[in-house]
């Protein structure tokens, strides 16, 4: 099949790479003409495991193009899926200027039937604003099909490739099919596509990714309580998720969550439930308590250090929002760094992945390392903000030997209390007891 898709940011790239493994001709469209070159040349400008090996190989054997003329990319395309950005406005809602743009060009440019599918994270009632924006300028037959993306940044390329469930929203058969058909390949295993109407499929991503949103809330919230009444929150998470009502997943107590899916579409379903004058509570809860749980770890370092942060150096092992990721977008490890910086502290931070994007925001109190361990040297205490693996098992010792206090502020309880207490650290993390030495 031939398809096009508009937009080469995360969710487009990802989307053309895989149809095109699955034997479709995909081309993907960009207006940004640097970002098509480097794409031309072979430059995969996301870090996403696995996505640099398809890409090379479709890209190599004619299946994955790339240009910035929507013209000619779309011509001949049986389906155009739209993969583009919805930034939230101040209020929260969600833009949909380069939606409805791309879709009045559109307008212009179908010859024959074509199926244009919204690949974005948009609002209930978006496909029919598409379909009107079309409409307006073609007399042609065209279908719009909502189609949203559940991929998960760090293993995204497997969530494409073995998708859990595939969600179309249309009121088309005739679309339907040609959709199902497109899908077929990723589906074999019997895992369900599942056909709905244009709102219910829209509703469907913001509802996945809200509910998700609130179960890592609610267990950070238990785990501020497991502090002041004793318990560990870590024995909490293991009794609740073997639990099969509840399951295993997303019950880690931390330090928030970022990025660039949760924040943004938690804020645009509210923002959408306030529009239609529902009080979404939950909701609204949820936004509030992660906006404090992301800087949890600042009072806990103010206490210790008896409210003088002046001069201290801290190391920061962490920074993108979460692993296998280079994104720093509503990154908790942002909001730390501003925090400590605001209170006369310097920094030294390590990422496996997402050093290069923190160096262009132009913080001179951040000195981004080439290593856990030069971050670490003469720091009066470690912060870790992200569990990378490599993080999961130091060198303890080496460790103690860097660091100028032996003290750890760890926002994603990586690591053991006994295996703390046997190392003679003072550790410090989120609902659990403290460990001072």
């Amino acid at each position: 099949m031939k398809i096009s898709v508009v937009g080469t940011g995360y969710v487009g790239l990802v989307t053309g790479t895989c149809f095109a493994e699955t034997g479709n001709y995909v081309t993907c469209i960009d207006i940004d003409k640097e970002k098509v070159d480097c794409l031309r040349q072979g430059q995969v400008p996301i870090y996403e495991p696995g996505l640099d090996v398809i890409f090379e190989r479709n890209q190599r054997e004619g299946r994955l193009t790339f240009t910035t003329d929507l013209a000619g990319g779309i011509k001949s395309s049986s389906v155009i899926f739209l993969a583009l950005p919805t930034p939230p406005n101040e209020d929260g809602s969600a833009d949909l200027n380069y939606v409805i743009d791309v879709a009045e060009q559109l307008g212009s440019l179908i010859s024959e039937y074509t199926i244009i599918v919204n690949k974005s994270t948009v609002p209930v009632g978006t496909t029919e604003l598409v379909r009107n924006a079309i409409s307006e300028k073609t007399q042609i037959e065209f279908d719009v099909v909502s189609n949203p993306e559940f991929l998960r940044e760090g293993v995204a390329v497997d969530d494409f490739m073995k998708p859990d469930r595939v969600v179309i929203g249309t009121s088309s058969e005739k679309a339907a099919e040609i959709m199902r058909e497109l899908y077929a390949p990723l589906v074999r295993q019997g895992n369900p596509v599942l056909v709905m109407d244009e709102k219910s499929a829209e509703m469907t991503k913001y509802a996945a990714n809200s509910f998700l949103a609130t179960k890592i809330t609610f267990m950070n919230e238990v785990a501020n309580l497991c502090e002041i009444l004793g318990a560990d929150v870590d024995m909490v998470r293991k009794g609740i998720g073997t639990d099969n009502r509840i399951g295993k997943r997303f019950l880690f107590a931390g330090i928030g969550y970022g990025g660039s899916c949760f924040p943004k579409d938690v804020q645009a379903l509210a923002k959408t439930a306030s529009q239609a004058n529902y009080d979404f509570k939950i909701l609204n809860s949820v936004m509030s308590v992660n906006e404090k749980q992301k800087i949890k770890l600042i009072e806990k370092i103010k206490a210790y250090f008896n409210y003088d942060l002046k001069g201290k150096t801290f190391a920061v092992w962490g920074l993108a929002f979460k692993p296998y990721t280079d994104d720093i977008r509503e990154a908790p490890s942002l909001a730390n760094i501003r925090e400590l910086i605001n209170e006369g502290a310097r920094i030294k931070a390590y990422d496996p992945e997402a050093a290069e994007n923190v160096k262009k925001l132009s913080m001179p109190q951040v000195r981004v390392c080439e290593d856990e361990y030069e971050a670490l040297r003469d720091a009066d205490a470690l912060l870790i903000i992200t569990e990378w693996p490599v993080f999961r098992t130091p060198e303890f010792g080496r460790m103690k030997q860097l660091l100028k206090n032996d003290v750890i502020f760890d926002g994603r309880n990586l690591y053991d209390l006994d295996t703390m207490r046997k190392y003679g650290f003072n550790y410090i993390s989120i609902g659990r007891k403290e460990i001072h030495e």
